[in-house]
């Protein structure tokens, strides 16, 4: 599993997919609800694209 989630496809999805939620929330859902919607896919998609950063990073160094 955790190969699964460190796979950069399956990042791109969490980190794009969580990132339009996230915008799109507040709009789709009223009230508190549809805030801290948006904030835990927004955190959901920062640790998503923090950890592309990441490997992009190493892979650098690697090169």
């Amino acid at each position: 599993m955790k190969s699964l989630m460190s796979s950069k496809p399956v990042l791109w999805f969490l980190f794009l997919f969580n990132l339009v939620v996230a915008a799109a929330a507040p709009f789709v859902v009223d009230g508190s609800q549809g805030v801290m919607t948006a904030v835990g896919m927004g955190v959901v998609s920062l640790g998503a694209g923090a950890s592309l950063l990441k490997g992009r990073r190493q892979g650098q160094h690697a090169a």
